[in-house]
């Protein structure tokens, strides 16, 4: 854990590198699983890989130390950088100045509990500290970056108007199919994965996580998560877990009340996303309407109920047209209500490529990134953002300037560039919605000439 004094920087020095040039403490201790369809990850940039049921029956813990991120671990120790992280490799290979998520991770946990990683023997299984899981995909949105994978919503589109056609760039099939595989389960029907991991709840897992975080889909549309809450609600004194909500906040007030008064006395952070403004926002994230989103964030910050609201940021194409006055938005409501009160992370979006801010133009990227770069200079002095969230913007700002693929897979500028514009000419058909009268000129004039 970082100590007060030091840089984000110093502490890659002084703890990270001491273990190895590419150890990250995610490997041993964290993990996002998705109950629905026995996958697993590390965190949110690596693949996500298949856990088998007669893995989970012998062994629970097997829903986080499954072969492959024992695999990894033992590269890690051994100075080499799995594949799967290549997020974070791109990032620092900017510069060795660069900060990437690897060093927010591990700085997570402890120094003991990073440096006891470095002599866990490779084959044991380790107690996991921070958790992330999805019981389900019911998702009542069907945002423009998001696939049948993760949203119900998804797969209606998908089953009613058939797959995108012409996308010929989106290798990993994002928007041709339901993706059955990731939703193996119904609710009513008997889930290996979610009776592992309740009973590893009930064993030991309720004691060794710091952090466990729900979410979806929509997590606040699954029985399974307001069951986790009852037993929170039923074991204050039993869980030293903190308990997170990941929420696209699309509900009236009454399901936000539900949510704070079934979980009074218990230490809740809420996580939700958006990264553009108004109609903007509202054509990224098909679902959202922009006054309830605001309404339901300003009712929470009032609250005083949670330990914090965090924001995040997906930074896709899109978004960086009005990501400027969205930072305005959240500088304000830092203003009001402490800049502790809520945090933002901005997060690349790699896949699908076609969508991510890479796809556009040198002088489009040139001309978002000069914006971004005049709000920094504009807003570094009033010091209402943190370490974590101004190395965000840097990064990103650095991404815009220097990197030319987001990921190791094929990147050919102008066949992205090309499903780029095929999306979204099928998107405004299927969806009702008009990139023409939502986006600025300038994006509109290169769409255009596409």
């Amino acid at each position: 854990m970082k100590k007060h004094y030091e840089t984000d920087l110093d502490y890659k020095k002084r703890l990270i590198d001491r273990i190895s040039p590419t150890y990250c403490g995610a490997k041993w201790y964290n993990a996002t699983i998705w109950l629905g369809s026995g996958r697993t990850t590390s965190c949110h940039h690596p693949p996500a890989h298949n856990v088998t049921v007669k893995e989970v029956v012998i062994n629970f813990k097997r829903l986080h130390n499954t072969e492959q991120k024992k695999d990894d671990r033992r590269k890690m120790l051994a100075g080499e950088r799995p594949e799967g992280c290549d997020y974070c490799w791109r990032i620092e290979d900017m510069g060795t100045d660069k900060v990437s998520d690897r060093v927010y991770k591990t700085m997570t946990y402890s120094d003991e509990s990073n440096l006891l990683a470095a002599q866990t023997p490779l084959d044991d299984d380790v107690d996991l500290q921070t958790l992330e899981i999805a019981f389900d995909r019911t998702c009542q949105f069907a945002c423009s970056y998001c696939n049948p994978a993760f949203s119900t919503t998804w797969v209606k589109d998908i089953k009613v108007k058939g797959p995108y056609k012409d996308l010929t760039t989106d290798g990993r099939g994002h928007f041709i199919h339901i993706h059955e595989h990731d939703q193996l389960y119904d609710f009513h029907e008997t889930n290996p994965y979610v009776e592992a991991f309740f009973a590893w709840w009930d064993d030991s897992l309720h004691r060794t996580l710091k952090e466990l975080r729900i979410t979806g889909g929509e997590p606040l549309m699954s029985g399974h998560t307001w069951k986790l809450i009852d037993w929170f609600k039923e074991n204050k004194n039993k869980s030293s877990t903190e308990l997170a909500i990941n929420s696209n906040l699309g509900f009236d007030l009454n399901l936000v009340n539900r949510l704070l008064d079934s979980t009074e006395g218990i230490k809740l952070s809420v996580y939700t996303s958006n990264e553009a403004m108004f109609g903007q926002a509202e054509y990224i994230r098909d679902g959202l309407e922009w006054t309830q989103w605001m309404t339901n964030v300003i009712y929470l910050l009032e609250s005083q109920r949670l330990k914090n609201l965090n924001i995040m940021c997906t930074i896709n194409a899109l978004c960086l047209d009005s990501l400027p006055e969205f930072l305005d938005l959240v500088a304000g409501l830092k203003r009001k209500y402490g800049w502790q009160s809520l945090y933002i992370s901005l997060n690349i979006m790699r896949f699908p490529s076609f969508q991510g801010p890479l796809v556009l133009p040198e002088h489009l990227r040139q001309h978002y990134k000069n914006r971004l770069v005049a709000w920094h200079e504009a807003n570094k002095e009033e010091k209402l953002f943190g370490e974590f969230e101004l190395n965000h913007l840097e990064r990103l700002i650095d991404y815009l300037d220097i990197v030319k693929t987001p990921h190791s897979e094929g990147f050919e500028l102008a066949s992205h560039q090309k499903d780029f514009k095929s999306f979204y000419e099928q998107y405004d058909v299927r969806r009702g919605k008009d990139f023409r009268n939502t986006f600025s000129p300038i994006m509109l004039e290169w769409y255009e000439s596409i």
